[in-house]
């Protein structure tokens, strides 16, 4: 296996010196910042249903025709707010990213997504039900009369199968069995499906036509999410990779099916990213470049240069190994809560598996520390496929932290973080001997779902606060 060599002790001194005046630039996570975007999604649900009962909703309950056709009336509304919500998750604003993190925002668009989802199916059952009790053309006639008949329900028909095909795709069997490329494509169908089915609200719907104060407040709505997905979404990712290239400067093989990739160029010093961070990454080198790959950063960005390291598990991933410096990269990001600024305890421990140890090693590089502070835990099947064991152990000789790695393959039949020789302790109990006060410290975790979540809920076990532990899932 190829390793990095490190620079010199006085050189890796200054990089940390750097490292550490960046980070102090960047400043804590403000907290109130979660609860002011939650908050604010409440208020738009809220504010939907506030308008459904001025218009009349809750009077029009009193028939049948009245009370399928005003319950479907709320469920489209609903659904069409929480969709308009779930695109401005989509969209990377930066304060929502930094409010909730990404392990938050990826079940909150699940929950979101899906909930969004019901409430339009059964909108269309209920609307449908309602028009055909008012009607003698019956179940099927009313359906097509609706969909010919009315403005823009053909394309908000063409809409709901898109999102259905999205909500299908979303199913964790279903994802499993995708490509991440193939996976993504599918997922962008998200904003097709949102400009399809929402603008027939904006011609037929009474909700949108009769009221100033309602026309006001979805036009606006509208606004907002067009901005955040054309400023956050593309703009700003293609302001600060057109404004100063960002360039391949070196290509690495760390292993077998193991890459480092190294970038820089005056774009690096405006971005503001923190050890722990992952951005959205494109190379210009040739088919394929369209499609953006997560990946976290593996060293602590010194404001010059980037650098990840990612394993081979798709053909994005794959095609690191062919790159050749000076390809041009286009960057999304810095994205993710995985970092120093939300610390709040002075001891720490760092747990990877696999390749989830690069974002770990980044922050034993920058993370603020005393001799002891900082625990390291290296989840690998074998000695042979530890990803940067020599550069973890380097820097925590270096900073005073402990390294340890953790061997074996996984327990069959249990969902544990530990390995088969280990299998007659318990997680907690595991946990516990590596560090017996760990109920004092600040966790972060990077691996397999399944992983990450036995390590979360021996941490929370061993007396660890929910609010002290922090992971990041990619996948929706």
């Amino acid at each position: 296996m190829t390793t990095s060599t490190l620079p010199p002790d006085a050189a890796r001194e200054a990089s940390g010196r750097r490292s550490s005046r960046r980070v102090a630039a960047l400043g804590p996570v403000p907290r109130w910042w979660r609860d002011a975007t939650g908050a604010a999604g409440w208020a738009v649900v809220l504010g939907v249903v506030a308008l459904w009962v001025a218009g009349g909703g809750v009077q029009e309950l009193a028939t049948w025709s009245g009370f399928f056709l005003s319950t479907g009336r709320l469920t489209g509304l609903v659904a069409s707010a929480l969709l308009l919500l779930q695109v401005i998750l989509m969209a990377r604003v930066p304060w929502v990213e930094q409010a909730w993190g990404q392990d938050e925002l990826v079940r909150t668009h699940r929950l979101v997504g899906f909930t969004s989802f019901t409430l339009l199916v059964s909108h269309v059952v209920l609307i449908t039900l309602g028009y055909a009790a008012s009607t003698s053309l019956g179940i099927w006639g009313t359906t097509w009369d609706l969909v010919v008949g009315y403005p823009g329900m053909l394309l908000a028909w063409a809409g709901t199968l898109a999102l259905v095909m999205v909500v299908v795709t979303s199913v964790r069997r279903a994802r499993r069995r995708l490509r991440y490329e193939s996976w993504h494509l599918v997922h962008l169908y998200g904003y097709l499906g949102a400009g399809l089915v929402l603008p027939h609200q904006l011609w037929t719907g009474a909700e949108f036509l009769d009221s100033a104060v309602a026309t006001a407040f979805w036009w606006g709505l509208w606004a907002v999410t067009a901005a955040a997905v054309l400023v956050f979404r593309l703009g700003l990712p293609a302001w600060r990779s057109l404004r100063s290239p960002i360039r391949v400067l070196e290509v690495r093989t760390e292993g077998p099916g193991v890459t480092t990739v190294t970038v820089g160029g005056d774009g690096v010093r405006h971005l503001p990213a923190r050890a722990g961070q992952f951005f959205q990454w494109r190379f210009l080198d040739g088919p394929g470049w369209s499609r953006a790959n997560p990946y976290s950063v593996s060293a602590a960005p010194d404001g010059r240069t980037l650098r990840f390291t990612a394993s081979h598990v798709g053909d994005g991933s794959a095609r690191l190994a062919t790159l050749r410096p000076g390809t041009r990269v286009l960057l999304e990001g810095p994205y993710g809560r995985l970092h120093g600024g939300i610390r709040t305890r002075r001891k720490v421990l760092l747990m990877g598996s696999g390749i989830g140890i690069t974002p770990m090693r980044a922050l034993l590089e920058e993370l603020p520390q005393a001799p002891g502070d900082v625990t390291v835990v290296h989840r690998v099947r074998s000695a042979r496929e530890a990803v940067l064991a020599d550069e973890l152990r380097v820097l925590a000789t270096a900073r005073g932290a402990r390294y340890l790695q953790v061997e074996g393959r996984r327990i069959d039949g249990r969902e544990s973080w530990l390995p088969r020789q280990a299998a007659h302790l318990t997680d907690t109990r595991a946990l516990l001997e590596i560090v017996p006060d760990l109920a004092e410290h600040e966790v972060y975790v990077c691996g397999g779902d399944g992983w990450m979540t036995a390590v979360r809920t021996a941490a929370l076990e061993a007396g660890v606060p929910s609010t002290a532990v922090h992971l990041e899932r990619f996948a929706s």
